[in-house]
C-alpha cells in the first residue's frame, strides 16, 4: 500500500499533465514546535485540503480535493470544517481515498 505523500506525488504528476491551475497544500508531516508556531503566526491554517484546484467546473468555482491512503484514512475535525467552509463559498469538495480515485475525479469533473 502507497503511502499519502507517495498518492499526492502521483495526483500531482497528473495534474501538472493536465494544465489545470493548481497547487498542493502540505500541511501534513511532523514539525518541530518551533516552526509550527512560525507557520501558524505566517497564515498556515490545519485542514485545508491537500490539493486545490483554481479553474472554475459546473457552477462550482473551484474544486478542493482531501487526499487520503487508499484504506483507513479518516477526516480531522479541521478537515471536515475546511471542506462545509468551502462548500459554502461555492466549491466542489471531494474526499479521495487513493490517487487513482482522485485522478478518476478529476477527469469526471474536468473532462481531461
Amino acid at each position: 500500500m502507497l503511502t499519502e505523500a507517495q498518492e499526492q506525488k502521483a495526483v500531482a504528476q497528473y495534474l501538472d499533465y493536465t494544465g489545470l491551475l493548481w497547487c498542493h497544500v502540505p500541511n501534513g508531516g511532523k514539525r518541530n514546535k518551533i516552526i509550527a508556531a512560525n507557520l501558524k503566526r505566517e497564515g498556515v491554517k490545519a485542514g485545508v485540503p491537500d490539493v486545490l484546484i483554481f479553474e472554475p467546473v459546473h457552477k462550482f468555482v473551484g474544486t478542493a480535493i482531501e487526499l487520503k491512503i487508499q484504506k483507513g484514512g479518516k477526516l480531522s475535525e479541521p478537515q471536515k470544517e475546511w471542506i462545509q467552509a468551502l462548500q459554502d463559498r461555492n466549491w466542489c469538495t471531494r474526499v479521495c481515498n487513493g490517487a487513482d480515485y482522485a485522478i478518476q475525479v478529476i477527469k469526471e469533473l474536468y473532462g481531461i
